[in-house]
């Protein structure tokens, strides 16, 4: 079963209204300390708007102000999103982690589409979204 366009603003309509309602704890998978990368722009504005970052990359210790994780599993608390900023082929593998830690939704960041990943999300009840900018869709809203 693929994922459909329809499937999808369905999925990214529950995300943002989640965060309406205040649901705005967002794990940035692959989020970079360097600020001209795109996952760094992307989450200083969804910063600036009120949302809560939790950095997830083994290789920085920090990214706008906040300590990272090296994994999901080291996240402490419960996250309303997990945003990713990962090659196609890691997609699969962020899939299981954020299913693992119980995450309601999975954000693949423009250009990003895996079918296992969505197969994966889908066996896990989460939300699933691919190939959109959260940043886009916020400022949409």
């Amino acid at each position: 079963m693929t994922t459909t366009r329809t499937d999808i603003d369905a999925a990214v309509a529950r995300i943002l209204d989640r965060a309406d309602q205040g649901a705005r704890r967002v794990a940035v998978v692959g989020l970079s300390d360097r600020a001209w990368r795109t996952s760094h722009g992307v989450a200083a504005v969804l910063q600036a708007r009120g949302w809560e970052i939790v950095p997830v990359n083994p290789t920085i210790t920090s990214s706008l102000g906040v300590p990272a994780v090296a994994s999901l599993a080291d996240v402490d608390g419960p996250v309303d999103l997990v945003e990713v900023f990962r090659r196609t082929e890691h997609l699969p593998g962020v899939a299981t982690e954020a299913a693992a830690i119980g995450a309601p939704a999975l954000w693949n960041q423009l250009g990003l589409c895996s079918p296992e990943a969505a197969a994966i999300a889908r066996d896990h009840d989460m939300d699933y979204v691919e190939d959109r900018c959260l940043k886009v869709e916020v400022a949409r809203r």
